[in-house]
């Protein structure tokens, strides 16, 4: 749990998030659409971070494969994140969402790299 509970935690607050109505959300005025897809960057990207936390264990070292599956194990939770909403009332999927979510987690494990030390 200890390598793995950060990851969990994320995608509960990233579900229970996506689970609110859209008249629910707050509205940011002029900046909504900034706020609101940029909070979808941040939110992968630390759950990518979590993701790569989870996979490379107590080591020290991490491999472009821990990198790429914990890249991917991001993308995959925001296309079933994006599937979640389509049963939300007000919200709908998109793949912009997707890609957003992706370059977020892409991102963050780029800035990772340069902390964790590469196999």
């Amino acid at each position: 749990m200890k390598r793995w509970g950060p990851a969990i935690l994320l995608m509960a607050v990233i579900f229970i998030f996506s689970s609110l109505p859209s008249a629910e959300l707050p509205n940011f005025n002029w900046a909504d659409r900034i706020v609101k897809k940029g909070g979808h960057a941040l939110g992968y990207g630390l759950l990518a971070f979590a993701y790569l936390r989870g996979l490379k264990g107590e080591s020290s070292h991490v491999s472009a494969r821990q990198f790429f599956g914990a890249w991917l194990l991001a993308v995959l939770y925001s296309t079933t994140d994006e599937f979640h909403q389509s049963f939300t009332p007000g919200r709908h999927p998109t793949v912009t969402d997707v890609m957003i979510d992706a370059l977020g987690a892409g991102l963050a494990l780029i800035l990772a790299g340069r902390y964790y030390k590469q196999k």
